[in-house]
């Protein structure tokens, strides 16, 4: 598989969590570019610590990577990873698929969800070396779990042809290259509006749940930072920087 410059891949049968794999990496001195890529992973997580289903024939990676700004600007880093997974994607969908993106950090087809993106802090042990970000990505290639808060779907399911991890993987990494070097080079003005153009919810009522609340309102936008705008039913306006979008 061909890389872009600057990733170097460790591949593994089986592992708890990529995302912990690369941070225990990261920790025993790893550079940033590090992707570790898991047939199947024993304790896969999502967003707030929710398990993440990981049988064998799905897409499971986590990428190491440096931050030369502000801590708080890798947060955007969710919308980056979110186009360059899309872009990817669509490479493969068939034509009458609509690949569309939930704030703040999931694919969809339809209103199903078939990927998400899960952002976690890293660094060296000691303390010394780059400030890093661990990017984990799982796509529903093959299978997709029951039950789940937010409807769910795979790439089989959704019609695509088949394709293998490694070869997803390839086409994320290539697009995931083009939009860091665009967001570095541009600031994240250009990739908020891509971001929009391919989103889902925006004017639309939804049902935002936080960690020790819920609101109800309209998704006004994404603004410059990333969180999300919602003029709430009751009146007034709350920005949001983290929390469980659903529609309807």
């Amino acid at each position: 598989m061909r890389l872009p410059d600057g990733f170097v891949l460790r591949e593994l049968d089986r592992v708890d969590s990529t995302n912990d794999e690369v941070r225990r990496m990261a920790e025993a001195g790893a550079e940033p570019g590090l992707v570790v890529l898991a047939g199947e992973q024993t304790g896969g997580r999502g967003r707030h610590g929710r398990a993440w289903a990981s049988p064998p024939g799905n897409l499971y990676a986590s990428v190491l990577l440096r931050i030369d700004g502000p801590l708080a600007a890798s947060a955007q880093l969710s919308f980056v990873a979110g186009l360059a997974l899309a872009d990817a994607l669509e490479r493969h969908a068939p034509g009458d698929v609509q690949l569309r993106l939930k704030w703040p950090n999931d694919v969809l087809i339809g209103q199903a969800k078939v990927a998400g993106i899960l952002l976690e802090s890293a660094g060296q042990a000691n303390g010394s070396g780059p400030r890093c970000v661990i990017v984990g990505t799982g796509v529903n290639i093959a299978s997709y779990p029951e039950g789940t808060p937010y409807p769910a779907t795979s790439l089989a399911a959704g019609g695509f042809a088949a394709i293998t991890p490694r070869a997803l993987l390839a086409s994320y990494l290539g697009a995931l290259d083009r939009w860091l070097a665009q967001w570095r080079d541009a600031g994240f003005a250009e990739v908020r509006a891509a971001w929009r153009a391919r989103s889902t919810g925006l004017g639309e009522k939804i049902r935002l749940r936080l960690d020790r609340e819920e609101l109800y309102g309209r998704f006004v936008d994404v603004t410059p930072s990333g969180a999300l705008l919602l003029d709430l039913d009751g009146g007034g306006r709350r920005e949001i920087a983290a929390g469980d979008v659903f529609y309807g």
